[in-house]
């Protein structure tokens, strides 16, 4: 349903990772080579970084393909950064809240990307729902599957959980009340990555000389040190290190 990618390596400027790979997250946009449901993701895209010394994120984000926004071209060549969260979407259902529905989301220091979708949405994640408070609900960034799955992740993160074990739990409570749904989650908050492999594609790339960990719904090049994840796992990541973790076997202690 989606494409997204996160990185943690040497500063490097935003082209280098979303539009300069032969198979960029930008050609994802209209041809992935590895996407198991949906062919074009031009439902908007967005992409958040840290500068240094700022532990908040920035973000752009727009409601229309990537390929048509001519401001990305500038932005892309002259904003660098060590930590980077991007996403192209393709949408769950037909909606009108434009940007609003693209990721990264984010709250605080963190960055999260949803790729898939919940099944039987909405109905099926009435029960989920109704564990987040008025207020939780409230602050929904959008009227989407994606924008509820941040909800819950978000509502694990400020009770103090780190960032795999959010993500483990959300999958678990959402699979529970959703089965059938694909739940490929992507979170950073600037010095790791936590991502789960539920349902679709996903890889990593570990360069521990650079040191760099890329981890993204497909590789944007063919350099042979990409790996893949299998399903039904967890991914955590710093710069020099990367541990996959069943999902369902056992909790992630990072």
């Amino acid at each position: 349903m989606c494409r997204h990618l996160a990185y943690l390596g040497p500063v490097v400027a935003l082209g280098q990772l979303l539009s300069e790979p032969e198979h960029s997250l930008v050609r994802q946009s209209w041809l992935p080579r590895r996407q198991r449901y949906g062919t074009v993701n031009a439902d908007g895209f967005g992409v958040g970084w840290y500068a240094q010394g700022d532990p908040v994120p920035a973000r752009y984000r727009r409601a229309g393909p990537v390929w048509g926004d001519l401001n990305l071209v500038d932005l892309a060549r002259v904003v660098r950064s060590g930590s980077v969260l991007a996403a192209v979407r393709d949408a769950t259902l037909a909606g009108a809240d434009g940007e609003a529905a693209a990721a990264p989301f984010t709250a605080g220091p963190w960055l999260f990307s949803h790729n898939g979708s919940v099944r039987g949405w909405p109905e099926a994640a009435a029960p989920v729902a109704a564990g987040l408070a008025a207020g939780e609900l409230l602050q929904l960034a959008a009227r989407t599957d994606s924008a509820l799955v941040w909800a819950l992740v978000l509502h694990r993160l400020r009770a103090g959980e780190q960032l795999g074990a959010a993500l483990a739990g959300a999958v678990r409570e959402l699979a529970e009340a959703a089965p059938g749904s694909r739940l490929n989650l992507l979170l950073t908050d600037g010095t790791a990555i936590a991502a789960t492999a539920w349902g679709d594609s996903l890889w990593y790339l570990a360069d521990a000389a650079a040191p760099r960990t890329v981890v993204a719904s497909e590789p944007y090049d063919d350099d042979p040190r990409w790996r893949e994840v299998p399903d039904r796992t967890l991914l955590t990541a710093t710069r020099t290190r990367v541990e996959l973790t069943p999902l369902g076997e056992k909790e992630h202690r990072e």
